[in-house]
């Protein structure tokens, strides 16, 4: 069963969710906006180890605690390594009281009828039993929707669900991952669609099973508001989703009982070039601003 300490932290404690998950496709990227270029790194091994090396500032900083962050969601390398001497989960819950999750999805699979299905996982459990040995909490998987499908919704919302129940199985809480995309021109649309189908599945769970949700910050304020009243949602996070750190604020802080779970958003105007000083600075500043959207 999941850590109930860890599951009151989560579900009533004032935070954010740190998304420190990027994965092979996103790492590149990531490490640009850091100012780690391409031609610093020749294979898999050293981006990664690149990407360690940033994630590991992250956590170590001084500015990034168990008072403002409630959560951490980990790519398995990340899982899979030490941070300070300790395992990187370890490391979190012990020494910064932060609740440790674990990024489980293999990726998307091409768009079809208006989504992007997650790509099979026949190794789930092998890495949900690594998990609960690491002294994970929960898990998190993504899926996008692109266009407004009726069909498409239901069958992504119901993937998510199908491996949801899985990983409940396992005594680990999943978060729910089905991204709108933020520039699609029927967005407001999908996300009624989408509400409508996430509290059908909700409604069919056990009265002892919860899920998170994680999901891309809305066009109508308020949307979500049913969803945060669910008996069988622990917690609603928003994703960024490609909006700067300012739009995204702004609309988390306009729904209330909904926290972040940012990742772009929070390390934006971080550099591997900055001091300590300055890198714990602007960390600070990040993670201050996404605190009080959240509490708002």
């Amino acid at each position: 069963m999941a850590n109930s300490e860890q599951m009151k932290r989560i579900t009533d404690d004032n935070g954010f969710i740190a998304a420190l998950d990027q994965s092979g496709g996103s790492t590149p990227k990531a490490l640009g906006l850091y100012g780690v270029t391409a031609d610093q790194f020749s294979n898999d091994e050293e981006m990664f180890a690149l990407m360690h090396a940033m994630r590991t500032r992250i956590m170590t900083s001084p500015s990034f605690t168990g008072e403002r962050v409630v959560g951490a969601i980990l790519f398995e390398r990340t899982m899979d390594e030490s941070v300070a001497g300790k395992a990187s989960a370890d490391y979190l819950w012990e020494e910064k009281g932060v609740v440790p999750f674990l990024k489980v999805d293999k990726g998307l699979e091409a768009e079809e009828d208006g989504v992007q299905m997650m790509k099979p996982m026949p190794e789930l459990d092998v890495t949900l039993d690594k998990a609960v040995k690491a002294n994970i909490f929960g898990t998190k998987m993504r899926s996008v929707i692109n266009k407004a499908s009726a069909t498409g919704v239901a069958a992504i919302v119901e993937q998510q669900f199908t491996v949801g129940k899985q990983i409940l199985a396992k005594g680990l809480v999943p978060i729910i991952e089905p991204e709108v995309n933020i520039n699609a021109t029927d967005k407001a649309e999908i996300e009624d669609l989408l509400v409508a189908e996430l509290l059908k599945q909700l409604d069919a769970l056990e009265d002892s099973q919860k899920v998170m949700l994680k999901l891309t910050l809305p066009e109508k304020t308020g949307l979500f508001d049913a969803l945060v009243a669910h008996k069988a949602c622990a917690r609603v996070v928003a994703l960024s989703g490609g909006y700067n750190r300012e739009e995204a604020c702004k609309r988390l802080s306009d729904n209330k009982g909904v926290i972040a779970s940012f990742s772009r958003a929070l390390t934006e105007g971080l550099n591997a070039s900055q001091s300590d000083d300055e890198f714990n600075g602007a960390l600070d500043a990040s993670i201050e601003t996404i605190y009080q959207a959240s509490k708002a």
